[in-house]
């Protein structure tokens, strides 16, 4: 439960789960395409995720895919979250503007 705490403690990775909601699939370089930092920073953050057992990846050839742990209780109260917070609505209006 520690591991889950960290990981929801930044911003960036809170995104990244508002991001992979809705059943989002998205590559390493998708994520890393929403964010003003590098891409070895959202990779972290990304390993961060996938130690708390808040995402999964899954590698197709040189493209590295990630999405929610639907079974993990944080990711299902995070999705409750989200649902309220106006910070994620306008994350999620941005991904679909953007035709993804």
């Amino acid at each position: 439960m520690q591991r889950v705490f960290e990981a929801l403690s930044s911003t960036v990775r809170r995104k990244i789960l508002a991001l992979l909601s809705d059943g989002n699939e998205l590559t390493a370089g998708a994520i890393a395409d929403e964010f003003a930092i590098s891409k070895p920073a959202v990779s972290q953050h990304l390993s961060v995720l996938e130690n708390a057992g808040l995402v999964e990846r899954d590698k197709r050839g040189q493209y590295v895919h990630y999405r929610l742990v639907e079974a993990n209780l944080a990711n299902t109260l995070n999705g409750y979250l989200q649902e309220v917070c106006p910070v994620s609505r306008g994350i999620r209006k941005n991904r679909q503007r953007k035709g993804d």
